[in-house]
């Protein structure tokens, strides 16, 4: 759409955040509008067809805490599938690489782990989780490993308050168009402006004015959904500045977590949502889910320190690594079947920066403070302003709602 001269609410990004703070104003006789950088609405979430038989979330995937997951009723009302299939996370697709034994002992070793930081909490020092590994246990790398995948880093980076306070239900499902599809649909009869990049906003006077890639625009409310990385790196300035802001998103950095997508020929050979990982003493490893929703493909799994190596190195890295460590475990037959479609590069995508948030240690209050609204009329939204949803789209979606809920509120308080 065009750029309007003046608003009302300016919403800075259309990701689940934005879309749920615009959905949130649409009856509220509020002129509302979405600038968004990008050339598509969805920011982290994003589905794409690697080919006319697999279909790829490039981002999130799962419907986490599907039980609170605002998404899935948004799902039932436009008519996107839920599939409930249990997760393969916790099994393993053959005893190759992990042996029943030693896959038990590791799964004793990670309960055992989060059993000490939920011991932890009581302790008012807000501490890294690495601490609470167990000095020696030979199953310490798988744990960071897996960290990598959960939190986008290593458990040193890890705050133990803030990762004690997500709320998991242990429910999770999958959209079977794609959780991006679903986001992107969910957000098309919103007012967005595609294309546009904010780089300044000026609140020194009685509008707020932004400064954008397609032109300058006047807004009595901002609601800012932005990465945290991007406020960081000041990628968009404040003026007059916002130290505070600042502070609290360099506490709430984006870790990574990268995905890849390849084909798989002869697929039957390998059971349908299965996982495999091979059981290393290193933390620098991928996980695979084998054939999701039963796709001829094996989708793998990066994150922490070792994904953005494997970004740094270029495009085919993932890939190559993926199908280095499938072969490993799978034997060498294993590498004329696999061909790379498509992978993620997180780290390196502009208007990211990284795949989602974890709170520094001792920087688990952080959240609240990038959450507050600045003098009624800058507000903040984003999954890093979730109290226990953080990490999610729809913990994004919600602090959307949220943030619009206090732009009405300041509208009446006046």
């Amino acid at each position: 759409m065009s750029l309007p001269y003046e608003v009302d609410v300016a919403i800075i990004g259309a990701g689940a955040a934005g879309l749920g703070a615009a959905h949130a104003l649409e009856n509220s006789g509020l002129s509302t509008i979405v600038l968004e950088a990008r050339d598509r609405v969805g920011g982290r979430a994003h589905t794409i067809m690697a080919t006319p038989a697999i279909l790829f979330d490039v981002g999130c995937g799962w419907l986490h805490s599907a039980d609170k997951n605002s998404f899935v009723k948004i799902a039932e009302r436009l008519n996107f599938e839920i599939d409930k299939t249990r997760p393969p996370w916790r099994e393993q697709g053959s005893h190759i690489g992990f042996p029943p034994q030693e896959r038990a002992e590791f799964i004793a070793a990670l309960d055992a782990f989060y059993a000490r930081t939920e011991i932890a909490e009581e302790d008012h020092h807000d501490t890294a989780a690495s601490l609470y590994l167990e000095a020696g246990n030979r199953w310490n790398p798988m744990i960071d490993a897996l960290s990598t995948y959960i939190n986008g880093c290593e458990l040193d980076q890890v705050s133990t308050h803030d990762s004690n306070a997500y709320e998991d239900t242990e429910i999770n499902w999958r959209v079977r168009k794609g959780y991006g599809a679903l986001i992107a649909t969910y957000g098309a009869p919103c007012p967005v402006a595609l294309s546009c990049e904010v780089t300044l906003i000026d609140h020194s006077g009685k509008h707020v004015r932004l400064e954008t890639s397609r032109g300058t625009l006047s807004a009595g409310k901002v609601i800012v959904t932005v990465p945290t990385n991007l406020i960081a790196d000041e990628a968009i300035r404040f003026h007059p500045a916002l130290p505070a802001k600042f502070d609290a998103a360099r506490g709430l950095p984006l870790g990574l977590a990268d995905k890849v997508m390849l084909a798989l020929d002869r697929p039957d050979a390998l059971p349908k949502d299965g996982n495999l990982r091979g059981a290393t003493m290193r933390t620098a490893m991928g996980s695979f889910h084998l054939r999701p929703f039963g796709q001829p493909c094996i989708e793998g799994y990066f994150g922490g320190r070792f994904a953005r190596e494997l970004e740094d190195a270029g495009d085919g890295a993932l890939a190559a690594q993926s199908i280095d460590e499938i072969v490993a475990l799978l034997g060498s037959d294993f590498r004329r079947k696999l061909k790379p479609l498509s992978e993620s590069r997180w780290a390196h995508d502009p208007f990211a920066r990284g795949s989602y948030s974890h709170a520094l240690p001792s920087h688990a209050g952080d959240r609240a403070v990038l959450a507050a609204p600045v003098d009624g009329r800058l507000f903040f939204a984003g999954e890093a302003t979730s109290p226990n949803f953080f990490s999610t789209a729809h913990g994004a979606r919600d602090s959307g709602e949220r943030a619009a809920g206090e732009v009405l509120a300041s509208l009446t308080t006046k």
